[in-house]
């Protein structure tokens, strides 16, 4: 049985049956501990007031009396002899007795049938109407000795309890079982239709999901679920896009390459035309190197769940060396580049932050007009350490400065720039990957600014 449906209906028929046959235990465990003596007790009692009667009454018919009792519900048993005597009401299923039993209590014993006789189940010991199963009392009638032995007729007081208690437990199984069938749909159900959905989702079919409202585990599932095939659906449609953004970014150059490589080609062409065709494919291949190493970088920080490397160092000093290193493109368009740095410390990977100062010293170079002015600070609170990179170029539009950290997205003012349109989501994604951010807002000198902010120390 492999469904759930069939598992959990199974196991609900077995948790029924077994709380009936535990029910039953217990009945048979209290009345043989608490019940059993109790009840031959009480019948003693009844056949002593019966043996009492007798003995104290005179000219009593006592056929006549016990056939009364015997109405009243009893099974009984009178004799004055060892062998032979009178039944009196229902028949016993067995009449025998225990050996010398009649002997011992003509002889003024009381027989504890009820109480002694072994029985190893309640229905074998309540409910069983044998001769032995009974309790005994001794009694004088014409001056001579009897035992009597009674014991209630089940079938009599009881016949109709009994149909009622089986009617009972037919109908608490029936509808039980029904009701387990009924449960086992009912919760079954959204399961099966999460299935379907799951099998949906695989095909990458994110339509027609399932809504199931219910404020239980299962809708919670349900509610995790759609969530995740919504953002599922999201990566998808991203995917999609950065596939086509990467083939048109290569394409692209490839196209530019391959066309001045075939005009220089042509015997003819004037050797000045030569060196700027020549110029041309050096600055596309370079431009599809720094494509490439973006991407295998992406692709890496895709992958980590966990920095590769986590050391201490000092931020400001790796600021400083990369704004050294940078110096160049800043001097080429006269770029006015100061420095305010305070001593800060983090712990982190050295290399990937190296990535992050690159890429916006890179950016403020590029989109800063010639004579403008950017500006680095570097500074600490308590928890963090923050880099601030100011210009004055352009700046960024509000609507766009969430953008500006997809793959691939370029902004109209930046597209006449060149890039790949990766620097910043490489800078944001290893921001994220220590635990900081990386956010965009206008500068005092109406450029950009972008803003690091990183934990002194990595949450373990």
């Amino acid at each position: 049985m492999k469904s759930l449906y069939g598992k959990f209906v199974l196991s609900s028929v077995l948790v029924i049956v077994s709380g009936l046959v535990l029910a039953y235990l217990v009945v048979n465990t209290v009345y043989h501990r608490d019940m059993k003596e109790d009840n031959d007790a009480k019948h003693v009692a009844i056949a002593e007031s019966m043996a009492d009667f007798i003995g104290n009454t005179d000219h009593l018919d006592l056929g006549q009396f016990l056939s009364t009792q015997a109405d009243a519900g009893y099974i009984l048993y009178a004799t004055d002899r060892e062998e032979g005597g009178s039944f009196y009401g229902g028949p016993f299923n067995s009449k025998q007795l225990p050996p010398e039993t009649v002997g011992s209590v003509l002889a003024g014993e009381i027989y504890h049938g009820m109480r002694d006789l072994p029985a190893e189940t309640f229905w074998s010991g309540y409910f069983a109407n044998d001769l032995a199963n009974t309790v005994g009392v001794p009694f004088t009638y014409e001056g001579r000795p009897h035992a009597l032995f009674i014991r209630p007729d089940i079938g009599l007081l009881f016949n109709e309890l009994h149909w009622l208690t089986a009617i009972m437990l037919v109908s608490f199984v029936l509808v039980g079982f029904l009701a387990v069938l009924f449960t086992a749909k009912r919760l079954i159900r959204p399961l099966t239709e999460l299935t379907e959905a799951t099998n949906r989702v695989a095909e990458e079919r994110f339509t027609d999901l399932p809504d199931i409202r219910r404020s239980d585990e299962i809708g919670q599932l349900s509610d995790s679920f759609r969530r995740m095939a919504g953002k599922l659906a999201e990566n998808d449609l991203a995917r999609k896009a950065f596939i086509s953004d990467v083939s048109h970014d290569f394409q692209s150059p490839l196209q530019n390459m391959k066309g001045y490589a075939t005009l220089l080609m042509n015997p003819g062409l004037p050797e000045e035309h030569r060196l700027e065709y020549a110029r041309i494919i050096r600055s596309e291949a370079s431009r599809l190197s720094t494509l490439s190493g973006q991407l295998l970088l992406l692709t890496s920080l895709d992958q980590f769940t966990e920095l590769p490397e986590r050391v201490r160092f000092s931020v400001t000093d790796q600021v400083k060396e990369m704004v050294r290193t940078m110096r160049w493109p800043f001097e080429e368009k006269g770029i006015s580049v100061s420095l305010d740095a305070d001593s800060a410390c983090l712990a982190g990977d050295r290399e990937l932050l190296g990535k992050v100062w690159e890429n916006l010293l890179s950016n403020a170079a590029k989109y800063t007009p010639e004579g403008g002015e950017v500006h680095i600070s570097v500074g600490e609170t308590q928890d963090t350490v923050e880099v601030i990179v100011d210009d004055s170029g352009p700046g960024i539009p509000p609507e766009e400065r969430n953008r500006i950290f997809d793959r691939f997205y370029r902004s109209d003012k930046a597209r006449g720039q060149g890039g790949t349109g990766l620097g910043l989501a490489i800078a944001g994604e290893i921001a994220s990957l220590h635990g900081g951010s990386l956010t965009a807002a206008e500068s005092p000198a109406g450029g950009a600014r972008f803003t690091v902010s990183l934990p002194k120390e990595l949450a373990d």
